[in-house]
């Protein structure tokens, strides 16, 4: 089977590609014979009924320095192609949100992964919730007096951007904590809506396991262990990538979690666990796939496009 694919990604110039999972789900798509075909959110238009865009095609390959040939642009009917990767990262904002709508309109006679409905509708601070019974303790707030009624029953916590990602602007508060004035402040003026608060898990300093679920199914994990002077455990603020199983516990929230992905056409997907409690279920632009594979864990690329194809047929 030869599919037609199209990657909404951001500027592939820009991506570290040693380790972008989108990356990776590129080389195996090639490996296994599909085309390629390239562009970026702000190219997609609407004209009458048609979702249409500038596509370039695109070429991939593993070398430094010299990872991918785009070809010259070509105004393309989206749902020529047979399947289109949603894979721009967040923010989760109004720009984001359209792109969600404009391929709603494709799919899914055009297989759009993850499906932009679902996408849209399950932020993944927002979606997790719905599993709360699997969480810490969580808020999600910008009410002074609520968020201070949480403090005050949990101690330290964790505040941090609603629709953020890569653990940009995430913070430990504690409990009698001369910052808390300051920080509602700041982030009352930088975000409009409200905030993630949760209790504070002090077993991050083990790591922060990121686990990948495709089609509902466990495909891989790999540990995130944050640095010494870091509550952070994204690898892109340095976190460090370590080999891991799943615990009893671990098992049971991807059996929990699964089969609502699956009924949403959340194909792809990165749930975050700390000491047995899941944070975050991550549908917009999952990673995890190279430091999965470099650690000896299985071949997740593979497995996402074993699926696809599945559904193609």
């Amino acid at each position: 089977m030869t599919l037609n694919v199209a990657v909404q990604m951001d500027p592939i110039a820009r991506i570290n590609h040693k380790g972008d999972s989108t990356f990776a789900m590129l080389l195996e798509a090639q490996k296994r014979g599909h085309k390629l075909s390239y562009y970026t959110p702000d190219k997609l238009s609407l004209r009458g009924n048609y979702v249409v865009a500038p596509v370039q095609s695109l070429s991939v390959r593993d070398i430094e320095g010299d990872y991918f040939t785009l070809g010259e642009p070509t105004r393309t009917n989206m749902e020529s192609f047979d399947v289109v990767l949603l894979r721009q990262d967040p923010p989760f904002d109004l720009a984001y949100i359209t792109s969600t709508h404009l391929l709603e309109r494709i799919h899914p006679k055009t297989l759009v992964i993850n499906d932009p409905a679902s996408v849209r509708n399950a932020p993944e601070k927002i979606f997790v919730m719905g599993f709360s019974d699997l969480m810490p303790p969580t808020l999600i707030s910008r009410d002074k007096d609520e968020i201070n009624a949480f403090r005050a029953e949990h101690g330290a916590v964790v505040m941090k951007p609603l629709h953020g990602h890569g653990g940009a602007a995430v913070f430990r508060v504690l409990p009698q904590d001369m910052n808390f004035g300051s920080l509602y402040d700041l982030f009352s003026v930088t975000f409009k809506e409200q905030w993630v608060i949760q209790r504070f898990l002090p077993e991050v300093k083990h790591g922060d396991k990121r686990i990948i679920l495709i089609d509902g199914e466990f495909a891989g994990a790999v540990n995130r262990v944050p640095a010494e002077d870091d509550l952070r455990s994204n690898m892109v603020r340095g976190g460090a990538a370590k080999a891991t199983e799943l615990s009893p516990r671990e098992r049971e929230i991807c059996e929990r979690v699964g089969p609502a992905l699956r009924d949403l056409g959340l194909l792809f997907v990165g749930i975050d666990v700390i000491d047995g409690n899941l944070t975050e279920i991550n549908v917009t632009s999952p990673t995890g796939i190279r430091a999965i594979a470099k650690l000896g864990g299985p071949d997740v690329a593979a497995r996402v496009w074993d699926v696809i194809e599945a559904k193609r047929k």
